[in-house]
Order: structure tokens, then C-alpha cells, then sequence
């Protein structure tokens, strides 16, 4: 029982509801749905409604308004709106027929002449609403009416002489007429038409200048998108769409009737509002027209196929039309707190009781005061120090908030000066055997800072997981890294679902969203090579560099992952149930590893992490403010061995100095200490430690000098430090 209520939490269906509401092309699923009903409706109540001919017949008779709603869609995305495209779409019928039968001229001219009206009557309406600032409303309004009566006015004049004029182009016919494929010529043309039209107003830049026009004048303009322009191109564009439309309606129909186009225009804007397009501007897309005008095609075709009374059917077009753009309009209204309601999904973690840290207990992680009075440097000349590094020349580097690296210079560490701007917020950090800093940016990837201070990419990406709806390919956090013999760079991405303003929602989840990633800079190729990890921190490439340390903060483990010998690919827990929530993890001069304490568990938040239900009501129902959270008002570093046995560990009771401490580095015999909330960077000095000891030449110095007696003496002598140290030396 026990077992299926784990993994009823860890394949929790609303894990998977929250992803797909997160993706923006379910903003549609209303007139999506409605879509599907309506076909499957007819298909029951219609004999024969799904036979070749039928659907060949509905093809051909839908493209004309697909190609009026996308003319409103582009007018309605720009902020603004096109009443004329009826009109426009009669009078290009008319020009069509005239053009080709009457004045007889060829059909690429005739085609040129209508796109060319359509984009006049565009121009003429751009142009007044956009220079001339009038409203939209009643500047197409009165483009309509004036379009209506001169329209019923030609067509009057010149009925006879379009009733007995005829074309003999084949290429007339087929437009009209003709198949590709199967499909009928006019759908192909909506469809290659509508693919242009959505790749134009999201991929090329005077579109989207349409659609940021449509979202914020006030912000376009001051992105620095010639607002007047943008509009204008808009309504030139509604009105050369609408001409296409009555281009294709003529080929069809061969006719220009007194109705033709009348209300179409009403149709049009109930297709875009259907579809979900905001009537305010700026969200939509062309597809989400053509959901909706084929719902409103397909009622009125269905329904009068079904012999339905014609003012009964408008009647009950109406009714459905309403309450589906009411549900459409309060689907994405909430859209947002529907998904921060179920997005936090909580798993189930089950811990057992830690080892105590009563300072009376005797345990190795009994509290203590070595910490205390730890030297303070750059006492509040750096904000929120993650991780800390030195160089050979005793130079201290570290991460600031405002997105910098900055260096204190030896051997005072009273000289503060920026070494590098990255942007960001910088966290864990690592020396190359170049001697380049490479350092993990939350929100950005992986970058390097050359001795130069040239800032350089290394990697934002990783491979996708094919089997999610989330596109987890960006490094949403990454946290810390290190580097391999090899100058492999494996790091940490410690949530695909949370970036670092909300990363203690992924604590409160307490499941697999984070990975450990690997980049080769030989290649410049990075791929994820452990998934499903819970919130995956510090990274160390082990001593021997056989192998990779990595923590799971939440889990409060220390994982090894091989990376050559015999056991290479395999993973193995290293440390189980720490008392605390592990971070940053790095080498120590004995050959063992430091180890960083963000906060200390309890066990009334233990008990929480066991009860997804109870977490889940608190994050729905409790301000942020109020949440129980792990206790950080202690800092504690504790080290352990390659065989999972800690050694001892270092207190700064209350946290007074330096609570949530996130990282630590030994160089020289000192312990350097980093916090996420910190304004200092400490130091202890350390008894017994390698005075000589640096964390750049443990990685590097062999393979620099490329001398194997050397080598060998740096094995010996970690090996005789680790033998001083368990003999209590």
C-alpha cells in the first residue's frame, strides 16, 4: 500500500495537467474542444457527412471565411479593428469578375489590380486611424458603409453585363475548381496563406512589431517600433487578406450577388473572439481565427443541411456562440490561478530520524562553537557570496547578487574591485586547468571569465526529455559545477520547473526535477546524464577523478556517480540522512571533502515532507510569508571521507555570523565560507591542515608539470595527511 501511494505522488496526474497548462498552445483548448464536438456532432446526426465528396465540398466552401476572419485577426492583434473586410471581401469579388470577364484582362493582372484595392481600402484605413489617431470602430464603420452602397450600386449597373460574361482561362477553372492532392486548390491556399501569416507575425520582426504594438503601445514605442507604422501595415494587411478572399470567392461562384459578403464581417470578429483572440490586442494567433471561424462555418453548414428554420438557426448559432466565448473568455481569464493552484505538486518523502545535533550528544555533528568567531572579510562589501574561490597568487573571487564577479586581492582582502560583469545571478564557481573561472548563472547556463576578464559562454542547453510537454532543454538553475581530469564540466541544474526566485517551491514538491548535465568542451556538445533528480546542489569531481559527489538538498544525501574505471555510468549513495540540507560540496588537503549545511532539519518539517496533501494546502491557502520552511538559522560545515563517513563538523550556533551557509573552500590551511544571504565571506583557521595545500594545484598541478615523480608525491602526501587525520594526530 505504502509503495502505490508512492508513486501515486510521483506520477501525480496533476504534474501532468500543470505542464500542459503552462504550454502556451493550450491557451485555445476551449474552441478547440468546441471544434471537435461540432464535427462529431454533425458526423452523428448527418448521414454520409464524413464521405470524400462531403468533406471535399466543406473544404472548398470554407477558405473565403478563413481568409475574412485572419483579415480581422491581424486588425484585432494590432490593437485596433476592421468592420470593412466584408465589404472589402464583396467589392474584390466584383473587381475580380469585372476585371477578368468584362475588361477581359489576364488573370495575373487581375490579381495584382484586387490585392492592389484591398490594400488601398487597407491604406485608407491605416492611414486614418494610425496618423490621423481617429478610432478604429467608426473609422471602418464608415469605410463599410460607404463600401456597402457603392457595391450594391455597381453591381446593379453592370449585373447584365457580368450575368452573359464568361473566362476561357484554365487557370481560372482550376482555381475555382481544382484539386492538389485531393484537396481542394482554395484550402491549399488558405492553409500555405495562414502558415505565411503565422510565421509573419511571430518569427519576422515587422510582425511581431504588430503584435508588441497590439500589447503596448507605450512599451512598443519605447522599445523603439514605429507604433504608426505597424498599425498602418496592419490594416493594409486585413485589407489585402479580404481581397484575396473575394479573389477566391469569385473563382468559385463566378457571381457577384447583392448579399455577397453582408454580415461576414460580423462573423469574422465572433471567429477571432471564439478563438480566444484578445479584443484588447496583442495575444492570439492567426490559428485560433481559423478555430473559430470553422466552428461558426460548420453550425451554419450543419444546421442547414439538418433543415433547420433559418431564423432558428441564427438563434441557436447565437446561443452557443455566447456561452462558448463566455467560457472561452473566463478559461483565459484564470488560465493563470488555475495553474498556480495545481502546479505545485508535492511528493512524498519519507526520512528517518537524523543523528542528533544536541550539543551534548556526542554524535559527530553535535553543535558546537568553531565557527563562531570566525574572521570576517568583506563585511559588507558583498551581497549574497554563494561560493567563494582563490587563486594561486591567495586572490579571493566570489559572486555577488547584482550578477558580478568580484575579487578581494591578497593577502588582506581589504581591495574590492569587479573582476567581471556577468548578469544573472552567479552561484557555484570552478578553476579550468586554464585557469579560467567558470561559474554556474541561474537563468542563464554555464559561463567563463578568462585571467583577462573576457566573459565567454560555455553552454545554456542541454538535451530535451522527449517524453515531457515542458521544453526542458534551457538550464533553468544552474547551481554548481566542477571539472573533470578530462576538462569535462559536469554541473548541476537543479529544477526544469522552477527558476531561482521560486526555488523553494521545488523544496516543497520535494520530486525528481532536477539533473546533473555534463559539457565537453572539446566537442561543445552537453548532455544530461542523470534525470530525475530532487534538486540536485553541489558538485565535486572526487580526488581521484574517477567519480562525481553531488548532493540532493531535499533528500539530504550525497550521491557518487562514476565517471571512468569499471564502475563508470553507475550511481551510488554515498551519505543517507544527513541532519541538515546539503549544498556546495568541495575538496579538502587530507583528501577527504567539505561539506555546506544550508539548514537543519526538524521534525515537524520532516512530518511535512511525509504529507504532500498538507504541503499542498499550505501552499494554496498560506502566504508565502507563512509557509514552514527547513530551519536556516544555523550555519554548520561538516567533512567526509570517500567511503560516506563524516569526520566532524563546524557550528555557528543561531546563525549569528553566518547562517545558510552554502558553500566553503580550504586554501592554504584556512576555511573560506560563503552564504546565499550572507554580507561577508569567513575564515577559520584550521589545525593540522596542509599550509601549502590549494584546491587549483589538487586539480591541476600534476597534469600541468606533466611530471610523474611529482605526481606520485601528491598522492603520498594526501595519502599521509588522511592517515594523520584518522589517527587523531
Amino acid at each position: 500500500m505504502k509503495s502505490l501511494r508512492r508513486l501515486w505522488y510521483r506520477l501525480s496526474p496533476q504534474l501532468l495537467l500543470g505542464e500542459l497548462l503552462e504550454k502556451r498552445w493550450m491557451e485555445p483548448i476551449v474552441p478547440f474542444t468546441l471544434l471537435l464536438v461540432v464535427f462529431v456532432a454533425f458526423i452523428v446526426m448527418i448521414p454520409g457527412y464524413t464521405s470524400i465528396p462531403q468533406l471535399q465540398q466543406l473544404m472548398r466552401s470554407f477558405p473565403e471565411q478563413g481568409f475574412v476572419a485572419m483579415a480581422m485577426a491581424i486588425s484585432i492583434l494590432s490593437g485596433g479593428l476592421d468592420l470593412s473586410v466584408g465589404a472589402v471581401f464583396a467589392m474584390a469579388d466584383f473587381l475580380t469578375l469585372y476585371f477578368l470577364m468584362v475588361l477581359e484582362w489576364p488573370l495575373p493582372l487581375t490579381i495584382v489590380a484586387v490585392m492592389g484595392w484591398g490594400a488601398l481600402i487597407g491604406a485608407i484605413n491605416g492611414g486614418l486611424i494610425a496618423y490621423a489617431k481617429t478610432r478604429p470602430f467608426l473609422t471602418t464603420m464608415v469605410v463599410l458603409i460607404i463600401l456597402r452602397a457603392a457595391y450594391n450600386k455597381i453591381t446593379g449597373q453592370y449585373a447584365v453585363e457580368l450575368a452573359g460574361a464568361s473566362s476561357d482561362s484554365a487557370a481560372w477553372d482550376y482555381l475555382g475548381g481544382g484539386f492538389l492532392f485531393g484537396i481542394p486548390i482554395n484550402m491549399v491556399c488558405l492553409l500555405v496563406v495562414g502558415v505565411v501569416a503565422h510565421f509573419y507575425l511571430t518569427r519576422i520582426r515587422s510582425g511581431v512589431h504588430i503584435m508588441a504594438v497590439g500589447s503596448s503601445r507605450k512599451a512598443a514605442r519605447h522599445a523603439g517600433i514605429d507604433v504608426k507604422w505597424s498599425l498602418f501595415m496592419a490594416y493594409v494587411l486585413s485589407g489585402m487578406m479580404a481581397s484575396l478572399a473575394g479573389i477566391l470567392y469569385a473563382a468559385r461562384q463566378n457571381s457577384a450577388g447583392t448579399d455577397t459578403g453582408v454580415g461576414w464581417e460580423v462573423n469574422a470578429l465572433a471567429a477571432a473572439v471564439l478563438g480566444g483572440i484578445s479584443l484588447s490586442g496583442g495575444r492570439g494567433t492567426i490559428s485560433r481565427a481559423l478555430m473559430g471561424a470553422a466552428i461558426i462555418f460548420l453550425l451554419i453548414n450543419g444546421l442547414v443541411q439538418l433543415g433547420t428554420h433559418g431564423s432558428l438557426t441564427t438563434a441557436i448559432i447565437g446561443a452557443i456562440l455566447l456561452a462558448a466565448v463566455a467560457f472561452n473568455v473566463k478559461f483565459v481569464k484564470n488560465k493563470g490561478k488555475l495553474l498556480q493552484k495545481i502546479y505545485v505538486t508535492p511528493s512524498l518523502v519519507e526520512f528517518e530520524p537524523p543523528a542528533s545535533i544536541a550539543r551534548d550528544s556526542g554524535t559527530v555533528f553535535a553543535e558546537n562553537d568553531r565557527l563562531k568567531n570566525a574572521e570576517a572579510i568583506a563585511l559588507d562589501k558583498i551581497e549574497g557570496p554563494e561560493d567563494i574561490i582563490l587563486d594561486e597568487d591567495d586572490h579571493l573571487y566570489t559572486v555577488n547578487r547584482n550578477g558580478s564577479i568580484i575579487r578581494f586581492l591578497a593577502p588582506d582582502y581589504e581591495v574590492r574591485e569587479e573582476f567581471a560583469r556577468i548578469g544573472g545571478r552567479p552561484l557555484g564557481m570552478a578553476l579550468d586547468r586554464e585557469k579560467n573561472i567558470l561559474v554556474c548563472v541561474a537563468g542563464m547556463g554555464v559561463y567563463g571569465v578568462k585571467p583577462d576578464r573576457t566573459v565567454f559562454k560555455v553552454t545554456d542547453e542541454t538535451n530535451r526529455t522527449w517524453y515531457r510537454f515542458k521544453d526542458d532543454s534551457r538550464l533553468w538553475l544552474a547551481d554548481d559545477l566542477d571539472v573533470a581530469p578530462d576538462g569535462k564540466i559536469y554541473f548541476s541544474d537543479a529544477t526544469t520547473r522552477y527558476d531561482l526566485s521560486d526555488w523553494a517551491l521545488d523544496g516543497f514538491e520535494g520530486r525528481g526535477n532536477g539533473r546533473i548535465v555534463c559539457h565537453d568542451p572539446a566537442t561543445g556538445k552537453t548532455n544530461t546524464v542523470l534525470s530525475n533528480l530532487a534538486f540536485p546542489n553541489g558538485v565535486c569531481v572526487s580526488h581521484d577523478g574517477r567519480s562525481v559527489l553531488w548532493v540532493s538538498t531535499w533528500l539530504c544525501r550525497i550521491y557518487r556517480y562514476w565517471i571512468a574505471g569499471e564502475k563508470a555510468g553507475q550511481l551510488e549513495l554515498l551519505v543517507d540522512n544527513l541532519p541538515g540540507y546539503p549544498d556546495n560540496v568541495n575538496r579538502a588537503s587530507d583528501g577527504t571533502y567539505w561539506l555546506a549545511l544550508v539548514g537543519i532539519r526538524s521534525p515537524v518539517y520532516d512530518l511535512a515532507m511525509a504529507d504532500p496533501a498538507f504541503r499542498t494546502r499550505m501552499v494554496k491557502q498560506i502566504p508565502p510569508d507563512e509557509w514552514m520552511c527547513p530551519g536556516i538559522n544555523n550555519g554548520c560545515v561538516i567533512k567526509f571521507d570517500d567511503t560516506g563517513r563524516v569526520l566532524e563538523s563546524l557550528w555557528d550556533p543561531g546563525g549569528r555570523s553566518h547562517p545558510t551557509i552554502t558553500s566553503m573552500r580550504e586554501h592554504k590551511g584556512y576555511l573560506y565560507i560563503g552564504g546565499l544571504e550572507n554580507n561577508r565571506i569567513g575564515r577559520v583557521k584550521l589545525p593540522n591542515a596542509d599550509v601549502n595545500w590549494t584546491g587549483w594545484t589538487s586539480y591541476w598541478a600534476s597534469s600541468v608539470n606533466s611530471d610523474p615523480d611529482a605526481e606520485a608525491s601528491n598522492v603520498h602526501r594526501i595519502s599521509a595527511a588522511r592517515a594523520k587525520y584518522v589517527s587523531g594526530a
